[in-house]
């Protein structure tokens, strides 16, 4: 195995990371590592891989499985992008021909104008590859110096060990996240829900508009009269138990995440502000009587949207493309099926998108956004209040 070489991709995988790349795999022997960006949006994926090549048989049959992984990877993107790069670093090119493999990139189905591009690094073209990975990239590629009288193989362990760690304290970093806090609102406000649902029910039932309107639902007459706790008080009655049924597992699974990632009183000032949204929307756009968690469980929807604004390559790794569609199916699900309130659905949705960015998020202050969206949650609110009133 050549020393040069086997500094060489670890210096280019060193210098992707340094440009905000993030392993997303990694080979058992680590000579194969996928690298994604959510930042550059020309080359949002790399592989590199480090291997002495002798055949162009092998180099073929890797490429397909290479773009095969590729094809997979493309196809739950949702941004556009122009290629994906992959790169290998070989001691030699292969003894028989080879060039005509990776003399064209090759086209990505269902993405117009994504390709599949492939480099073969090898001694004898270092400085060559290195400037067309440049121009593909489009930023300069700056390896990291090396002391002529330093082993290469001591100087390419030594960085393979940085990366590798850096790694492990990434993932457990991005682990720690959905473990900020404990599910304690969650909780008291499942009970909350489910204890009202039974005393209206005592009262004369939860379908009753007399004891809805007794418990608190939103009703428009008596809000403009100066009610103002109705824009709250919703946010716990239900209307029927299949109502409170479904609202209730809704919180349960979004709120043991929400309330995980922000911490219980950031939890806590997201579903009331989300709720206040949600039955500000519905009082604006719907005079009919009406109650239920759904606007500030929409509003739990938006606080997994912020986090998506702030850790972009984790949300749309682990939950944003499951979140995004629910948020989608729930609001076509509104408009084709009548007597759903969809103006307090995308009232809490905004007002928990907008909560969250007043708390932020735990350890990630950033006063001037969090002023600005303050500014802008109050002047919403103020908007949406006066046109009511």
């Amino acid at each position: 195995m050549n020393g040069k070489m086997e500094l060489l991709f670890w210096q280019l995988v060193y210098f992707f990371i340094k440009q905000r790349y993030r392993i997303i795999q990694l080979s058992n022997h680590s000579h194969e590592i996928w690298l994604e960006s959510l930042e550059n949006k020309h080359v949002p994926i790399v592989r590199v891989v480090r291997y002495d090549i002798d055949w162009s048989q092998w180099l073929k049959r890797d490429m397909e499985y290479a773009w095969r992984i590729a094809e997979q990877i493309q196809k739950r993107r949702i941004r556009r992008f122009r290629e994906i790069v992959n790169i290998y670093v070989s001691t030699y090119p292969p003894v028989d021909d080879w060039e005509f493999l990776i003399e064209k990139p090759l086209p990505l189905s269902q993405k117009r104008n994504a390709v599949f591009r492939t480099f073969l690094i090898h001694s004898g073209n270092v400085n060559m590859s290195l400037q067309q990975l440049t121009e593909i990239v489009q930023t300069p590629i700056v390896l990291p110096t090396v002391v002529n009288d330093i082993d290469p193989f001591f100087e390419a362990e030594r960085l393979k060990q940085d990366i590798l760690r850096e790694a492990r304290e990434q993932h457990e970093r991005e682990r720690r996240l959905f473990e900020y806090g404990k599910p304690v609102f969650t909780y008291i406000f499942i009970a909350l829900q489910v204890l009202v649902f039974l005393l209206m029910e005592w009262s004369g039932g939860s379908t009753n508009p007399a004891v809805l309107i007794q418990y608190g639902a939103k009703f428009n007459p008596l809000i403009q009269e100066g009610e103002w706790w109705r824009f709250f008080t919703p946010i716990f009655l239900h209307i029927g138990f299949l109502h409170l049924l479904m609202n209730t597992f809704a919180l349960y699974y979004l709120g043991m995440t929400v309330e995980r990632l922000y911490g219980s009183w950031r939890f806590f000032f997201i579903y009331l502000i989300a709720g206040f949204f949600g039955t500000l929307g519905s009082f604006l756009f719907t005079t009919s009587l009406s109650a239920g968690a759904s606007g500030a469980i929409f509003g739990l929807f938006g606080a997994l949207l912020y986090f998506g604004t702030v850790y972009r390559h984790l949300f749309f790794q682990t939950i944003g493309t499951n979140i995004i569609g629910l948020i989608i199916i729930n609001l076509l699900f509104g408009i084709m099926v009548p007597g759903i309130d969809n103006a307090g659905h995308i009232g809490g949705l905004i007002g928990g998108f907008l909560a969250s960015g007043i708390v932020h998020l735990p350890n990630h202050l950033d006063w001037k956004r969090q002023v600005r969206t303050l500014l802008v949650t109050v002047s919403a609110a103020a908007l949406g209040l006066y046109i009511g009133f």
